[in-house]
């Protein structure tokens, strides 16, 4: 496989190089496959590129698949549902097998108690010798009857090992569908769902609030410098939100250049302090390259902030914390605004924005 991508080349050398390196390497053009190549040769997931080069000159569309699904999976969710219902099938009908032979053992076991219980009673003599032979039989019946209790038990402890290991799988798969590929952040799924969990309770209701984030002329950076060097400013930025909040609080990358907070358990004035903080690190950071010797930056992002008391549903928080937002864009950019301060000044002109 070819070498990255430089970071100033433009998006259609990089989509070309994609192209053709697909086609040296015999790979059929699916969208999937594509998304896993371009990935790779953009330079932004180097473990991906490493694994790409590793399958060699000619991979086979399983072992493509394969990383799909591992880097990739809110794309392959039907493919792994559909393989861990397959695989849960089969083990179930095992199990329920191993249960009709143990019951099948069972009922012998049982008639051979019957049998030898009803000899026993219709004799007027026993023997010493009749004796040895039907404690001799018993013996061997119930050494059998357990040992093959043994074995099930022994299979089922397998299967049960197995099907927990199917339950680990579609765990990994399901966080990994709720993860941003790029920034290993929350994506916008597992975010929907988070924020609707806010008002499933009085106590998310009241303590809750929160704070979106969107870079400064994201688009002028991406037009400017090509895609990879974009993918690494998000990153970049990504990482300074992971770093600078709890691990209580909820930080998912929702959009292109979009980002959103979800705090617990603090008050308007310390939810602004935490948003200005973080767009105070992202100001104060260099991008740029020392090898290429260039600079990206100066990178800002523009903040809103939205207490859940404030919104009547997770769609009016969300609608309201993106006002505040658009009101930091109109003012400047660079800024955090909170919603409440638009209720205080009582005009309406604020709701009227526009995006970028």
């Amino acid at each position: 496989m070819q070498a990255a991508v430089a970071p100033g080349e433009p998006g259609d050398d990089l989509a070309t190089t994609v192209a053709m390196t697909m086609r040296q390497m015999g790979v059929v053009g699916l969208p999937r496959n594509y998304e896993i190549f371009y990935e790779a040769l953009s330079g932004s997931n180097p473990r991906l590129s490493l694994e790409v080069i590793e399958l060699g000159n000619r991979p086979t569309q399983e072992q493509l698949d394969q990383l799909g699904r591992k880097y990739f999976a809110q794309n392959h969710n039907q493919s792994i549902v559909e393989q861990a219902r397959n695989v849960i099938a089969q083990e179930l009908e095992d199990i329920a097998s191993l249960l009709r032979s143990e019951r099948t053992h069972l009922e012998r076991y049982g008639q051979i108690l019957d049998q030898t219980s009803g000899g026993l009673n219709s004799r007027e003599q026993i023997s010493r010798e009749l004796l040895q032979k039907v404690a001799n039989a018993m013996s061997m019946a119930t050494r059998s009857t357990i040992d093959h209790g043994q074995q099930v038990a022994e299979t089922l402890h397998e299967k049960s090992a197995e099907l927990e290991s199917v339950k680990s799988k579609l765990e990994e798969y399901k966080r990994l569908a709720d993860t941003d590929p790029l920034t290993l952040l929350w994506n916008r799924r597992a975010f929907d769902k988070e924020i609707a969990d806010i008002y499933n309770s009085e106590k998310g209701i009241l303590f809750k609030a929160l704070i979106l984030a969107d870079i400064d002329r994201f688009k002028a950076i991406n037009d400017r410098y090509g895609h990879p060097v974009g993918d690494r400013i998000l990153k970049t930025i990504a990482d300074i939100f992971r770093t600078s909040v709890s691990e209580s609080m909820f930080v998912a990358r929702t959009g292109g250049e979009e980002f959103a907070l979800i705090v617990d358990g603090i008050s308007e004035q310390s939810t602004h302090e935490v948003a200005d903080h973080i767009r105070l690190l992202i100001e104060q950071t260099r991008f740029g390259s020392s090898q290429a010797g260039a600079e990206y930056g100066p990178v800002t992002v523009s903040m809103g902030i939205c207490m859940a008391a404030e919104g009547e549903s997770a769609d009016d928080l969300y609608a309201k914390a993106d006002r505040a937002l658009y009101r930091s864009k109109l003012d400047g950019r660079n800024r955090v605004t909170c919603h409440s301060e638009l209720t205080a000044r009582g005009g309406k002109s604020w709701m009227l924005y526009r995006k970028e």
